[in-house]
């Protein structure tokens, strides 16, 4: 842990806007450097103007490779553009919207000129694409980089089911993109958006709630709750929701600062909207007994922290085992089929409190995407990531959301401590007494280039290891059992333990995702352990 981490930022670690967006506007890339190249990760393609990543170039090819694909994929209702509160969001939307103007494409910006978040976009995609079955379907433009530092700009392409784009669609654009920047963007059409319309992004978001959220008990319990938006996307949001449901709710910091002057440092000293960081939310945190409860939210507010007087921030997973341990009990309205979704790399104390439900477990890939059908047809009930993202059905069982939604998760908290009159923390102490308290932990191990390759590439049966830790292996997996998809890696289970070792697409590591119910020492021999079977894996 750094020695600043979780103090308030200095005036040397704010990023100059202004060189920021100057950098945007007039660096060329140099694609013949694989760093500043259009790459879609999970969550779009992100970067810096300052590195030459994220760049006016960079947003133009790839606007016009999107209209091109939902040309090639008969898309032809309108698309819905969102921005965040980063630096780089407000000029890449203009670019953006020059582009979309030019190929005669509708776009449908903010009525007020407000930011928008991630889930904000997901539900005006879904409730559209609704409304005109049969007709000319929309998608969207999210610009965000989501929780990174304010030196990076992020933009995401949302097709019709309004969740994550999958890796054929992303690739195809990212492809097209390049080809385009390496023609001399000869190929990209670009005028005055003079002809872009608009819809009330937060109006319709913050009214529907109540087709997902218990309202009506949050506010009967008169619970006092504070939201931290961290300054993002969510400030506004937070507000009309206080007043529309007559909620005793405060919005904790309003601020909105492209430099996030106002933040404390997450464990590596940089700044990160990171709600599920104890580090980047320590300002949050020190309020907590001022609250019944009190949530944040990352820039684009798809991602939660949940804060108890009585716990503090709780781990993403702890939240998640509770969270669905009270909506499985709590939505008559969903299919008594609808199963849990989870990632492979989420706590496998879901899995206990699924089986105490009775009910299926559904565990995918990481990558939100991968829940995206399930909930579209109300086949999933809730879809979560261990790195605090999530999202669930609607009362009714429809779909609410396919992107995760962190406005979402912070408002079921509210209901889980106003119907049970306990806290979430309180309530997954429950969990740990009927089912066992595990030791989760994640940890990153030297790799070259062409071990993470193969690491990617390894299939369960290459494991040869009858032992973990100890403890007799039960299984030994290469690809997610709930919808047989390849994890890109591998997932090693014992009745007690597991672990999961997948390459880091960033850095010459690969990281080990590790959990025991038998407490942290034994997690640890796990996690040394993990790291022989996988290094003797790939013969090292």
């Amino acid at each position: 842990m750094s020695s600043r981490a979780g103090t308030p930022a200095q005036p040397s670690d704010l990023i100059d806007v202004r060189e920021l967006v100057d950098a945007y506007f007039h660096r060329v890339p140099d694609l013949s450097d694989p760093a500043q190249r259009v790459v879609f990760g999970t969550s779009g393609h992100r970067g810096s103007s300052l590195d030459g990543a994220f760049t006016e170039t960079h947003i133009a090819a790839t606007t016009q490779a999107i209209v091109e694909y939902r040309a090639a994929h008969g898309i032809t209702g309108p698309v819905f553009v969102g921005r965040d509160t980063h630096g780089l969001s407000r000029p890449a939307e203009t670019t953006a919207l020059e582009v979309l103007e030019a190929n005669g494409v509708t776009a449908l910006v903010d009525e007020f000129d407000d930011f928008v978040p991630t889930p904000a976009l997901s539900r005006a995609i879904i409730a559209y694409n609704r409304a005109h079955a049969g007709g000319p379907q929309a998608d969207g433009i999210v610009i965000t980089p989501s929780h990174n530092p304010p030196r990076d700009g992020g933009f995401k392409y949302t097709p019709p089911h309004g969740g994550p784009a999958d890796s054929d669609a992303t690739g195809w654009i990212a492809a097209r993109a390049n080809e385009l920047i390496e023609g001399g963007m000869r190929e990209v059409r670009r005028s005055e958006p003079s002809a872009v319309e608009t819809y009330d992004y937060r109006g319709e978001y913050v009214a529907d709630l109540a087709n997902a959220i218990d309202v009506d008990a949050i506010r009967g319990a008169g619970l006092h709750l504070g939201a931290d938006p961290l300054g993002g996307a969510s400030v506004h949001y937070w507000q009309l929701i206080a007043e529309k449901f007559g909620l005793d709710l405060t919005v904790v910091n309003p601020a909105v600062d492209p430099t996030w002057s106002f933040m404390t440092l997450d464990w590596d000293e940089k700044i990160r909207m990171d709600p599920s960081s104890a580090s980047a939310m320590a300002s949050v945190v020190a309020k907590r007994s001022e609250f019944d409860l009190l949530t944040g939210n990352d820039a684009d507010a798809d991602r939660h922290g949940i804060v108890t007087p009585d716990g503090g921030l709780m781990n993403p997973n702890h939240f998640l085992a509770v969270a669905i341990q009270y909506l499985f009990t709590h939505r008559d309205g969903w299919s008594p089929d609808a199963a849990i979704g989870k990632t492979l790399v989420s706590s496998s104390m879901i899995d206990r409190v699924a089986a105490s439900l009775g009910r299926r477990l559904w565990e995918v890939p990481v990558g939100f995407k991968w829940f995206v059908p399930g909930l579209i047809d109300g086949s999933v009930g809730f879809g979560g990531e261990e790195s605090a993202g999530a999202s669930f059905l609607a009362l009714d069982g429809s779909a609410w959301t396919t992107d995760k939604d962190g406005i979402l998760l912070a408002l079921a908290a509210a209901e889980i401590r106003a119907v049970t009159g306990k806290s979430p923390s309180t309530l997954y102490a429950e969990l740990t007494a009927e089912f066992g308290d595990p030791a989760y932990a994640r940890v990153d191990a030297a790799a070259s280039k062409e071990q993470k390759a193969r690491l990617g590439k390894l299939s369960g049966a290459d494991i040869t290891a009858d032992t973990l830790a100890g403890d007799p292996i039960t299984a030994r997996l290469s690809e997610a059992p709930g919808n047989g998809a390849a994890i890109g890696g591998v997932k090693v289970e014992t009745e007690h333990a597991w672990f999961a070792a997948r390459p880091s697409g960033t850095e010459d590591v690969y990281k080990i995702y590790a959990e025991s119910f038998r407490g942290p020492e034994h997690l640890a021999e796990v996690q040394a352990a993990a790291k022989d079977i996988v290094d003797t894996a790939l013969g090292g």
